[in-house]
């Protein structure tokens, strides 16, 4: 497949990335800044370098699959709304490539079916990041209503952090956790999650999560 990664040189994105090219797809950077981009994923990746939101529907069509894994400051959260609003935009009604969108664990429910962003809300240090997830769930909440492109969001564990690729257990709507409660997620898991639902699509129009096995 020819896979545009937007964010590659991110955390989620740089995982991606390189398990995608492992796996012998054709895979394109969108990124910023090229500089840190090659210090990440290497210098012979492949790139775009530009903003995007100047993304047209001509350059997303030339890719089987968009993934947005981008990423911003707390400050600017509302922009993971209006990139995804922008993707969907350019796409409606075409016969554009599958697109995965990466959302927060936020917007996943809880063992009580309440929002797990509720519960990050009440944290101390809240104030410094409840931005993100809110607006992570206000993303999910508009594909849930798109029924013209073909979309998937993937919301990782209530901790994502750096680390190998090694086995994942797959959910829906729910936070997982193991049987000790911990609900981890390691960025080279969250590329295999993804990988193997581009390969065996399961979640056309839906949301799914996984966590560390």
């Amino acid at each position: 497949m020819k896979i545009l990664i937007i964010g590659a040189s991110g955390h989620a994105g740089r995982a991606i990335f390189k398990e995608a090219t492992r796996r012998g797809h054709k895979v394109t950077g969108l990124v910023r800044n090229e500089a840190r981009a090659h210090q990440v994923l290497g210098k012979d990746a492949k790139l775009i370098i530009d903003d995007a939101f100047n993304t047209k529907r001509v350059d997303l069509g030339r890719f089987d699959v968009v993934i947005d894994a981008f990423s911003t400051d707390p400050l600017q959260a509302y922009l993971h709304v209006d990139l995804c609003a922008h993707l969907i935009h350019e796409l409606r009604e075409s016969r554009g490539p599958r697109v995965i969108f990466i959302t927060g664990a936020g917007s996943l429910l809880d063992k009580h079916d309440q929002p797990f962003v509720d519960t990050l809300a009440k944290l101390p240090t809240a104030a410094s990041f409840i931005a993100t997830p809110h607006a992570q769930a206000f993303e999910l909440e508009f594909l849930r209503h798109v029924d013209n492109v073909n979309w998937t969001a993937f919301s990782p564990s209530a901790t994502f952090q750096e680390g190998p690729a090694t086995d994942y257990v797959a959910g829906g709507d729910h936070l997982l956790a193991n049987d000790a409660g911990e609900s981890v997620l390691d960025s080279g898991n969250l590329a295999l999650a993804i990988l193997d639902e581009l390969e065996n699509p399961q979640h056309s129009m839906k949301r799914f999560t996984a966590r560390n096995a």
